[in-house]
């Protein structure tokens, strides 16, 4: 009988490679039920037909740990544990997927209205952030969406630059003297000069799935892409350079939508929750330190049929409060927030 040059490379590489993974399974306990930022995980294989294994290599996302590790230079979110079976002269590999969550219940906050301002109500509110005592927003819808500079105390919009009714606006940061703004499914943003609001060139993003929201902090910048995600990207060319995923000590957080920057920390509104809240969220890890109920400020504005969600939180420096409003809103509140 003649085998082929073809079939005897097929047999030989199924030979090399027998799928063993049925025999072995992974085991992960850690000290609570839901795994934690800083537990320790015990790993273990259960050797189901007792194969002489000679030796278990494990590793978390690559990186190679024993078999009792400690979490304590982890983020929060899903994780791969491997592991690699060497037993008679073969090696079988097993993986199990973990979910990290923050360590900490995070506080409650209010808020305090000290000031109320007129804003247009037309305006989708997408993005919102000051640059000194200048409040410059990004509105969205096609054919609707823009770029602003408004004087917040008369509620007057100093310059507008309209996009192609093609894009729909999303979020903004100002950093380096730039303006950059996001588009939501275009998967492009733009930059403009600071001072006259000029469009200088543009940028794509490839790795988050959509546009949302925007911060920095002062070195890099930050973006939402409607997930639970969070995208480092670099300021000098907007590449994304890594992310982190946001949970709670209970639940991943998704939806996150525009974004501030505030002493180390990032805002986040969050889109079509149960509540008008923001998150506050620690930028190492992903964990929600914090959580600010806005409840009640959505009845203070005119109530008509284009009313939507709270979205848009600029933190005023010089003031040391807080602007917040919303899509369609007629007014922008600037508030003050305090721990319950």
């Amino acid at each position: 009988m003649k085998i082929s040059l073809l079939s005897l490379v097929i047999i030989l590489f199924l030979k090399c490679n027998n799928d063993n993974s049925n025999d072995f399974s992974l085991k992960i306990h850690s000290t609570n039920k839901k795994i934690k930022i800083d537990d320790t995980i015990n790993i273990s294989v259960d050797n189901k037909n007792k194969i002489k294994i000679d030796s278990i290599q494990f590793l978390l996302n690559k990186i190679e740990i024993n078999s009792n590790h400690i979490l304590n230079n982890t983020n929060a979110g899903d994780k791969n544990i491997k592991a690699i079976i060497y037993h008679n002269n073969e090696e079988t590999v097993i993986n199990k997927k973990i979910t990290v969550f923050s360590k900490i219940s995070p506080k409650l906050y209010e808020y305090k209205i000290i000031n109320e301002f007129p804003h247009d109500q037309e305006a989708y509110t997408q993005g919102l952030e000051f640059d000194g005592n200048d409040l410059y927003e990004s509105t969205g819808l096609n054919g609707k969406s823009s770029l602003r500079k408004i004087s917040f105390e008369k509620g007057e919009i100093k310059i507008n630059v309209p996009l192609n009714e093609s894009y729909f606006g999303e979020g903004i940061t100002i950093i380096n003297n730039k303006i950059i703004q996001l588009t939501w499914k275009s998967k492009i943003g733009f930059i403009y000069d600071k001072t006259k609001m000029k469009l200088k060139s543009s940028f794509e993003y490839s790795k988050s799935i959509e546009g949302w929201g925007l911060c920095n902090d002062g070195k890099n910048i930050y973006k939402s892409d409607g997930t639970n995600k969070i995208w480092k990207l670099d300021s000098n060319t907007y590449k994304e350079l890594s992310f982190i995923e946001v949970y709670t000590n209970k639940s991943k957080l998704n939806k996150l939508n525009e974004l501030e920057w505030v002493n180390g920390d990032i805002y986040a509104n969050t889109y079509q929750f149960n509540k008008d809240v923001v998150v506050i969220i620690n930028p190492s890890n992903g964990s929600v330190k914090g959580v600010i109920d806005f409840s009640g400020l959505k009845s203070k504005v005119n109530q008509h049929p284009k009313l939507n969600v709270l979205n848009g939180i600029a933190y005023n420096k010089k003031r040391n409060s807080f602007f917040v409003t919303g899509k369609n809103w007629n007014k922008i509140f600037e508030v003050l927030i305090f721990e319950k």
